[in-house]
C-alpha cells in the first residue's frame, strides 16, 4: 500500500511538473508569434530536453529534472540558497540503475538514503549524521532477512538484530 502511495505521489508530481512546462511553452509560442502566419501547433507528443528546471519568482532553480553527473536520471530539489536538499532517481548503469531517495543536510551531505541494494534488490534505509553512517535498516541482500545495524559516535558497529 505504501509503495503505491509513493508511486502515485511521484507520478502526480512528474505529471504536474511536465504539464506546467508544456503549458508555459505553448503560452509563450501563442503570445509571441504572428497569428496571421498560419496555425500554431499546440500539441506535442514528445517533449525532449536534457534538463527541465522549475524556477521560483526570484529566478532561482528550485527543482530540476535532469541526468546526474554519474549518468542516472533524477529529480533534484533545491532550497532558497541553491542547496540540493532532496534527490529522487536512479543510480547510474554501473550501479545497476537501482532507484533511490536521498535527503541532504544543509552541508550537502546525505542525511538519509532509501534505496534498493544487491542482486535481490532488497530495500535499505541508511541514516547518517555529518556524513557518517549511524543506522542501517533493511533486508539482507543475500538472505532477504531483516536487519538493523547501528554505529556509535566512535564508529563501533553493533547489530540490534539480523546480519549485514
Amino acid at each position: 500500500m505504501r509503495r503505491f502511495y509513493l508511486a502515485g505521489l511521484f507520478s502526480g508530481f512528474i505529471g504536474g511538473f511536465l504539464a506546467t512546462y508544456v503549458l508555459a511553452h505553448v503560452e509563450r509560442v501563442s503570445t509571441s508569434g504572428d497569428l496571421s502566419a498560419g496555425p500554431i501547433a499546440t500539441h506535442q507528443e514528445v517533449l525532449s530536453a536534457q534538463r527541465i528546471q522549475l524556477i521560483d519568482s526570484a529566478g532561482r532553480a528550485r527543482a530540476e529534472l535532469a541526468m546526474s553527473p554519474a549518468g542516472g536520471p533524477g529529480i533534484f530539489f533545491y532550497d532558497t540558497k541553491g542547496r540540493n536538499r532532496l534527490e529522487l532517481g536512479l543510480y547510474s548503469p554501473a550501479e545497476s540503475e537501482y532507484p533511490f531517495v536521498v535527503l541532504n543536510d544543509t552541508q550537502l551531505r546525505a542525511a538519509g538514503i532509501f534505496r534498493l541494494y544487491g542482486g535481490s534488490e532488497t530495500p535499505v534505509v541508511v541514516l547518517k549524521n555529518q556524513g557518517r553512517d549511524r543506522s542501517i535498516y533493511g533486508l539482507n541482500p543475500n538472505s532477504t532477512e531483516p536487519f538493523i545495524v547501528n554505529y556509535s559516535n566512535n564508529g563501533k558497529k553493533t547489530s540490534a538484530f539480523g546480519d549485514f
